[in-house]
């Protein structure tokens, strides 16, 4: 039964209006997501004791030039809120993985700095999440299917202005 069926007709345009094939891609994203997130989560907590949203922070900290992000610009990019992401940098400041500190340029700004323990950690954790990722993804598509899949999804992403990272400190902006 078709989705409009179940829950009456819609007050927008049938061009707004998701049908079946839509709603079918839709829920295949999602239901991918969740397992592919899951999965990968309970490998990295099973071997490292690492969660994904704390491996996810530190390879943003680790790809940022000198280690570091404001936490306002940590928090857009791993998609927590400031309070989420407030919270996991507590916790990873307390195993040491991360420190923070005043921005120098934005008194009210703070920035959290990968540390030479939280890069081991990452390295140590990144080859049980990177063969994840080859295994329960990249090992359902031909390399042409890959391509064609990072083009698909990434038109869904905004793209990010790599300079803007760059700068550090909102500096520039």
């Amino acid at each position: 039964m078709a989705v409009e069926e179940v829950i009456g007709a819609s007050s927008e345009t049938d061009a707004d209006w998701v049908d079946e094939r839509g709603m079918r891609a839709w829920r295949g994203l999602l239901q991918a997501h969740a397992h592919i997130t899951r999965v990968l989560e309970a490998e990295l907590e099973a071997v490292h004791q690492l969660p994904l949203a704390s491996y996810d922070v530190l390879v943003q900290l680790a790809e940022a030039p000198n280690h570091e992000l404001r936490m306002s610009e940590l928090a857009q990019a791993v998609l927590l809120s400031r309070s989420g992401l407030t919270r996991l940098v507590d916790r990873l400041e307390r195993e040491g993985l991360v420190t923070r500190r005043s921005c120098p340029s934005d008194a009210r700004g703070t920035l959290a700095t990968l540390t030479p323990p939280g890069l081991d950690r990452l390295r140590a954790a990144s080859g049980t999440h990177l063969k994840g990722v080859s295994r329960h993804v990249l090992s359902h598509f031909s390399r042409a299917e890959q391509d064609q899949l990072a083009e698909l999804l990434g038109r869904l992403s905004p793209r990010c202005d790599k300079d803007a990272g760059a700068r550090g400190c909102g500096q520039g902006v």
